[in-house]
């Protein structure tokens, strides 16, 4: 399939070598160690509040951050409320399990009242634990442009998203399609709250994520490293399914913000604009869907 028409950018056109080769910079080996990461300055990612069981699991899995504590809400609460002993038996089963293995982590764990984990809850349902840890510390840029874990980098650019369940439930595709990292702004943008650690459903401890002062500038590193920027615009004339080869390349989609989607700047600095076709009488599609749809359309690719 031909490969869709780069809109004109202000400037002078890009010279050098075909998208998806890195400029003057040799290929990683796939043994190379992770992106280097820089120490939270109180500003940065947030995701000292964990929430939800499958959040929780992979947080003590991983061991890629000091976990303080493990609230876990007692059995004797949920019976106190009414509920029925099968419900109770199902339900401690799973907390059993985290507990144990928060233990073997050595990891302390408290049990409270369900009144407590939901004063201290600050998502819709904590599912009886919540965990406290180190905050998340930011991947360094320079290394998620050089770094594709022994494959080109697969970048997800995300500008000015506002809502943390939508942030969280990105992360969590972007694991699953195999990103290699993920960029957020510093500023007008939502990082990990337990909200998104929750709707991520622990993939925050998988995804290099690194924050950045202004996308646009950004978005000029990431070009001067050979790697494609695809902006993700409902108004777009070429379709996502068109990218063709140079989606198994080194690549980066960017997503706009829900409501607004791409703004002017980011919009100028994208290589190329794709839509996702709607064939009902809807005109879009919710930011995560379509960074869901996306970031398997290039997974497909790079599997080839």
């Amino acid at each position: 399939m031909a490969k869709p028409p780069r809109p004109r950018r202000a400037g002078a056109p890009r010279s050098g070598p075909p998208p998806g080769k890195a400029r003057g910079r040799p290929a990683r080996a796939a043994t190379a160690a992770p992106p280097r990461r820089r120490r939270d300055d109180g500003r940065g990612l947030g995701g000292q509040q964990v929430e939800g069981r499958q959040a929780v699991r992979e947080l003590l899995l991983a061991g890629r951050r000091r976990v303080h504590e493990v609230l876990v809400a007692t059995r004797a609460d949920d019976e106190a409320r009414g509920e029925s002993t099968n419900r109770v038996r199902h339900d401690s089963s799973g907390l059993d399990d985290l507990v144990a293995l928060a233990n073997s982590v050595r990891v302390p764990v408290q049990q409270v009242s369900r009144k407590r984990l939901d004063a201290e809850a600050r998502s819709e349902a904590h599912q009886g634990i919540i965990a406290r840890a180190a905050p998340i510390e930011e991947a360094d840029l320079d290394d998620l442009l050089a770094s594709g874990r022994g494959a080109p980098p697969f970048l997800v650019l995300v500008d000015g998203v506002t809502d943390p369940g939508n942030l969280g439930a990105i992360l969590r595709s972007a694991e699953g399609a195999g990103v290699t990292g993920v960029v957020l702004p510093r500023h007008r943008a939502v990082h990990i709250t337990p909200t998104a650690a929750k709707a991520a459903a622990g993939s925050i401890e998988h995804v290099p994520m690194a924050i950045v002062g202004g996308l646009p500038a950004a978005m000029e590193r990431i070009t001067r490293a050979g790697i494609w920027l695809v902006g993700l615009d409902g108004g777009a004339e070429a379709s996502l399914f068109e990218l063709g080869d140079q989606a198994g390349g080194a690549i980066a989609l960017v997503l706009g913000a829900e409501g607004a989607g791409l703004s002017r700047l980011v919009r100028q600095r994208c290589d190329v604009l794709v839509r996702i076709p709607m064939r009902g009488r809807l005109a879009s599609l919710n930011v995560s869907a379509a960074a869901a749809l996306a970031c398997y359309e290039v997974a497909r690719h790079r599997d080839r």
